[in-house]
């Protein structure tokens, strides 16, 4: 590394509360980019540049015709939803996202005309959202795309390849200044982690009117952000911990949901009990599934989680979380899961609720509960 690279490094190291942890992140990241670097340039050697930018065109137009393939085969039409995310953090009022999907179609009612024609026929826009707000629940236009993307590539039945051909048939509009499309200087931080979410629960809603055999009820629609830090005893060195808390899945046509999963935009896993324990001056009191929180239905909604955690030194805890006020929504006639809800336990074993995004400092010996939503239903039972 340069030396004016690490200044950088140093400099960016200065200014987190967990140096050493943050360094060792950023060194497996530029690891991870040298090694992509090296393989991509062993395969031009092996190969030649023009065959690998072939392969390469090859992979985008293979995944663009089986998108094609599947968006034929949606009835033609304008399919509506909106969802709401349950406040930004600053303003107690509901923020909405909304959606119109239109898929282009001849007069047999199938969005055939342009599968061979290399245009996009189906529109996903998102105009009749909330503008941008205070509260960091933004979402930025790349994010907004992703979530598209992660729903059409999850509705086709074959393994194809993450390209960007995926989405060369559909179009996204996301109006600027909007909650997804915010600009500077918008915070943005929950846009990520939350607002992703619901942009995938309301397009997965919209289609559901159009293809209701291929779309699941809700899944608990938040990642539970829950940080905790402060002055770790043992080392005497300040401690930063942040993990997300899984929920219930969104029961499926001819299914049930799963229970305690991650679900949609995250790719976090749990942290386990005896590895927080070992780095952090936190015990966990409690983990387990939240019996009876999935949507009753046909088919029942997965049930959340209850995960409670002492601290043993006084800590700030924040909380980053969504459905809190109305539970994943189910289909098909079916009941919604239940909404999240998170505790302060006192020594005493009394509980003081808490709201869905709060930042308070607790002391030694008191916990935090969080319940997590369950998933919505499926099917009229």
């Amino acid at each position: 590394m340069c030396g004016a690279v690490r200044d950088v490094l140093a400099l960016l190291l200065t200014n987190v509360r967990t140096p050493e942890e943050r360094e060792g992140d950023l060194s497996a990241q530029m690891a991870a980019c040298r090694l992509g670097s090296e393989r991509l340039q062993e395969i031009c050697r092996c190969y030649g540049v023009r065959r690998a930018q072939r392969a390469a065109r090859d992979l985008q137009d293979y995944s663009e015709e089986m998108m094609r393939a599947f968006l034929a085969r949606v009835p033609a039409g304008k399919y509506e939803a909106e969802d709401w995310l349950d406040d930004d953090g600053v303003d107690d009022r509901p923020v909405r996202i909304a959606v119109r999907v239109e898929v282009g179609g001849n007069k047999r009612g199938h969005a055939l005309a342009t599968v061979k024609s290399g245009g996009a026929f189906v529109t996903v826009n998102f105009s009749g959202s909330d503008p941008q707000v205070a509260g960091p629940l933004n979402a930025v236009e790349a994010i907004t795309y992703s979530a598209c993307f992660y729903v059409f590539r999850c509705l086709l039945q074959e393994d194809v390849p993450a390209t960007a051909g995926l989405m060369r048939p559909i179009r996204v509009i996301a109006p600027a200044g909007t909650v997804v499309n915010a600009k500077p200087p918008a915070a943005v931080a929950g846009g990520n982690v939350e607002t992703s979410q619901r942009i995938v629960d309301v397009l997965l809603r919209a289609l559901a009117r159009a293809i209701p055999e291929r779309i699941p009820a809700a899944a608990s629609g938040t990642m539970n952000n829950l940080t905790i830090g402060g002055m770790d005893p043992r080392p005497g060195a300040s401690f930063a911990y942040y993990e997300t808390i899984a929920g219930g899945m969104g029961a499926r046509p001819g299914k049930a949901g799963v229970a305690g999963v991650h679900t949609h935009m995250t790719n976090s896993l749990n942290t386990p009990a005896e590895a927080l324990e070992y780095a952090y001056p936190l015990r966990v009191r409690s983990y387990s599934l939240r019996a009876g929180s999935g949507g009753k239905g046909k088919y029942r909604g997965g049930d959340g989680i209850v995960r409670e955690i002492e601290a043993l030194t006084n800590c700030e805890v924040t909380l980053l979380s969504e459905r809190r006020k109305h539970g994943p929504w189910g289909l098909q006639g079916a009941r919604e899961g239940a909404a999240g809800r998170a505790y302060l336990v006192a020594q005493n074993g009394s509980a003081e609720a808490l709201a869905g995004k709060f930042s308070r400092r607790i002391k030694q010996g008191e916990r935090v509960r969080i319940e997590t939503p369950g998933g919505g239903g499926w099917g009229r039972s």
